[in-house]
């Protein structure tokens, strides 16, 4: 499987590393109980299809991405930075 990351280009995915769903990055507030954090840190889905997902490029260019992928095919549909994220929001 190759990611297309926005800095380096297309890339082995045994570059990157592979963290979760997109949700991920948004964290309880620090004053959550402890069950916010047990479900956030423990608590996954694991969906069959298409996906976003948090990809850290390890051996590259050190970026987060969102890669937009599908767990079935493996099949990629696209890569963006985290950064370029949330500047948009």
């Amino acid at each position: 499987m190759r990611i297309p990351c926005p800095l380096c280009g297309p890339r082995d995915r045994r570059e990157f590393y592979y963290y979760g769903a997109e949700d991920f990055a948004q964290r309880p507030e620090a004053d959550a109980p402890p069950e916010a954090w047990d479900a956030h840190l423990h608590l996954r889905d694991n969906p069959a299809g298409r996906t976003r997902d948090l990809w850290y490029h390890e051996q590259g260019c050190a970026a987060w991405l969102v890669v937009e992928r599908d767990t079935v095919t493996h099949e990629i549909f696209g890569a963006e930075l985290v950064a370029e994220r949330g500047a948009r929001k």
